[in-house]
């Protein structure tokens, strides 16, 4: 029997495509392959679509849940129709 993980070791995620993603890498690999404005289209926050810049989107997902679940999940789409169009990986 295997001693559980303690919190300072977190169990491996090999199937979790956002593990060990920062939100700002996620944040940067969305407007390199959607642009601020398609970026605002698809998720429409003020941060994304008045004056967008990295910091400030920073800001705000760390903040609202709701919106960083959103950002996640355009993250996940994008990788999932890279894979189905054959592309490069997204992932660094």
């Amino acid at each position: 029997m295997s001693a559980p993980a303690s919190p300072e070791q977190a169990p491996a995620q090999p199937r979790n495509p956002l593990h060990g993603l920062t939100l700002e890498a996620i944040l940067n690999q969305l407007v390199a392959q959607y642009g601020w404005d398609g970026l605002g289209e698809r998720v429409p926050v003020r941060c994304f679509i008045s004056e967008p810049s990295i910091a400030s989107s920073l800001k705000f997902l760390r903040k609202t849940p709701w919106a960083r679940d959103k950002v996640e999940s355009l993250y996940l789409f994008m990788l999932r129709e890279a894979r189905r169009s054959g592309g490069p990986s997204s992932r660094p």
